[in-house]
């Protein structure tokens, strides 16, 4: 079975493109800055806030990932043409 050409045109930043990498960018901004949260205090159910930010964004960071995927996704659907699945 033959395999489908590939596509010539060069990959294009779209604005689409620029949100998604902000999404991806976003935890790693806020997780390597630390002088941001390396504090104890506010504490949250006993946690010193180090911790309990840190831990934060763990779900944050999964549902920005999602979101950039899903983006990226639909723009490339839309790019070639709508196509099923």
């Amino acid at each position: 079975m033959p395999e489908a050409p590939p596509d010539p045109r060069p990959p294009v930043i779209t604005p689409i493109r620029v949100l998604a990498g902000l999404c991806l960018l976003a935890p790693f901004v806020a997780l390597l800055w630390v002088d941001s949260y390396s504090r104890m205090t506010p504490a949250f159910i006993g946690i010193p806030f180090f911790y309990w930010y840190q831990m934060a964004w763990v779900p944050v960071a999964a549902a920005l990932t999602y979101t950039a995927y899903a983006l990226v996704r639909r723009e490339e659907r839309a790019r070639k043409g709508g196509g099923a699945k």
